[in-house]
């Protein structure tokens, strides 16, 4: 089905995909916060390369499983971009799509990556569809995780590891690259979703800068 064929009375947009994906997210992570007695939220707008592209949905419960809306309202005409950014920093990453960008999603998005689609049924709710499961990303690169920190943050992890010699007054670019050389992407990714859940509450909750600073 194409745009031109999706009713106007129940084509999809951004703001009721995104209100009840938040709701359905939530609740899952509930669950998985009494079973694993672990931090997990979730963070919307989370930017990656330095903020120059925002996924919208970032779930941080053990792994960092991004969630991209695209409605029935929406255009792919940014997707390819997105997904070249988004594949070199998320453990998982799943899709959302009206029914219009279905069938192009499909052909577009990696076979690994999960697959919901988002229906508006008779009561004027949003129901989600399972199209695929998102499995591991293989294809993460240290550096682009790096750049989920702060200048501050990450030269405070070569701070711990005594490994800040040298570019304590480097741009962040610099200390980004001497993180990824002296440090696994495990560890790092670790250091990456401690620092998204507890260091910034401040800022995810409507006090985050408009850059990441140099």
């Amino acid at each position: 089905m194409n745009t031109q064929t999706t009713s106007a009375t129940t084509s999809t947009y951004d703001r009721v995909i995104r209100i009840a994906l938040k709701q359905k997210l939530t609740t899952e992570l509930a669950s998985y916060r009494l079973k694993s007695k672990c931090p997990a939220d979730i963070i919307e707008e989370l930017g990656v390369k330095n903020g120059a592209v925002r996924i919208d949905m970032a779930v941080v419960n053990g792994i960092m499983h991004g969630y991209e809306i695209k409605s029935d309202r929406d255009t792919l005409h940014r997707l390819p971009n997105q997904m070249n950014e988004y594949n070199k920093v998320f453990d998982k990453i799943t899709l959302v799509v009206g029914i219009s960008h279905l069938h192009e999603a499909i052909n577009l998005i990696p076979d690994w990556w999960g697959l919901k689609l988002a229906k508006i049924n008779p009561n004027n709710e949003v129901i989600f569809y399972n199209i695929r499961e998102a499995e591991n990303n293989r294809i993460q690169n240290v550096i682009s995780v790096a750049r989920l920190l702060w200048r501050e943050e990450a030269l405070q992890i070569l701070e711990e590891k005594n490994m800040a010699r040298g570019v304590r007054s480097k741009s962040r670019e610099e200390i980004y690259k001497r993180l990824a050389e002296v440090v696994e992407i495990e560890f790092l990714k670790e250091k990456v979703r401690q620092t998204l859940l507890t260091a910034r509450e401040d800022w995810r909750f409507g006090t985050k800068p408009t850059s990441y600073g140099d």
